[in-house]
């Protein structure tokens, strides 16, 4: 049976015959992160990819090892066969693979246009070098990992537990008053998620007490002031697991005041009126829409998108914003996040996040986040 990996790379084959693409190379590096040759084929990344129209693909990682014990491709080069060079790599991977002269090769996305000269002057003698944003592989990557197929559910749902026994874990500690700063509750995620099989967090924890949470995201992420003491906290991270990670975020509300008491009642309602529209065929632009709708309703303004979608990267497609741009419908299998949140620099703020999976019946929410009412 074929692995997973080529199943994904199968649909990517397909894609490239019918764009008249000979050679694709997708690049995995320090400045120019593209967490889609993991998708395609294991490599945690600190590699290049390069896939054929024939159906066979070639891994060049900077560290050989590694690529042993997880990647998943054809062939194995070591990046050092190449003086650690893209374009030499792109040279010679063309070559090994046997691109007929005159062929299209397609270059990432994100390659600075200086450096797509070279590639040019470099390949362009014998192939049809190309670089392209909106209909390029780029592009074609993103649509086809917004729907996450059986093996990425799974790894997220094991993610989502993990994630949902660390949001016990917080309450328990903060009702028995053993968590006090942002520090202490930021270092109780970092350390149990790894306890618990995670490769670490998925971005770094944002926790901000009451006198930080006005942020819609906190700067610094966490610091020694006090959490969970009286007016609201918020607490926004996601746990890794094997690649994949969630995002929450929760909100510590203690001895609130009148208005305080109000933003956090419009939040819940704004996140129940989000779910219950989540079903297949529904544009995400109508969900955030409609929540912005009601916050206006009660002269509140929410200063970021809904959500978005999370898989090998926090933040990734679809899109849920309220802008003319966004055409994304919602089909089973995408997983999203949902975070209304409202801020004000007096009473600080509120936002409650939770993963929720799309399927044929509706959302299904993976997560546990909550308000935490001390």
């Amino acid at each position: 049976m074929p692995s997973v990996y080529q199943r994904r790379r199968e649909t990517v084959y397909d894609w490239m015959a019918g764009e008249g693409i000979s050679l694709a190379m997708i690049e995995d590096a320090e400045g120019r992160r593209d967490s889609g040759l993991r998708w395609l084929s294991g490599q945690p990344g600190d590699a290049l990819l390069f896939l054929s129209v024939e159906r066979k693909a070639l891994l060049v990682p900077w560290d050989l090892n590694i690529a042993r014990l997880h990647a998943d491709t054809d062939y194995l080069r070591p990046y050092s066969d190449f003086d650690r060079l893209p374009i030499r790599a792109a040279i010679k991977a063309a070559a090994f693979l046997k691109i007929p002269r005159g062929s299209r090769i397609e270059i990432p996305a994100v390659t600075p246009y200086p450096r797509f000269l070279r590639f040019v002057e470099a390949l362009g003698g014998d192939f049809d070098v190309i670089c392209r944003e909106e209909e390029g592989l780029a592009a074609a990557l993103e649509q086809f990992r917004a729907v996450k197929d059986d093996e990425e559910i799974r790894i997220i749902r094991r993610a989502s537990e993990v994630t949902d026994e660390l949001i016990d874990l917080l309450e328990k500690q903060l009702r028995a008053g053993k968590l006090k700063s942002e520090y202490e509750t930021a270092q109780l995620i970092e350390g149990e998620c790894r306890k618990r099989g995670c490769d670490g967090t998925g971005f770094e924890t944002l926790a901000a007490g009451p006198e930080r949470s006005f942020a819609i995201h906190a700067f610094p992420a966490y610091t020694a002031s006090s959490f969970g003491s009286k007016g609201l906290s918020i607490l926004d991270f996601g746990v890794k697991y094997l690649g994949y990670t969630t995002d929450v975020t929760l909100t510590v509300a203690s001895s609130l005041t009148r208005a305080q008491e109000r933003l956090t009642s419009l939040t819940e309602r704004a996140y129940k009126l989000a779910l219950g529209m989540v079903r297949p065929g529904v544009p995400s632009l109508d969900i955030a829409a409609a929540v912005d709708t009601f916050f206006e309703k009660s002269n509140k303004t929410m200063p970021h998108a809904l959500g978005h979608g999370i898989g090998l990267d926090p933040h990734e497609a679809p899109a849920l914003r309220n802008r003319g741009d966004n055409s994304w419908i919602l089909e089973p299998g995408m997983i999203i996040t949902l975070e209304p949140g409202l801020y004000a620099p007096r009473l600080g703020g509120c936002r409650l996040e939770n993963d929720v999976l799309v399927t044929a019946q509706g959302g299904e929410t993976l997560t546990a986040s909550r308000i935490i009412r001390l």
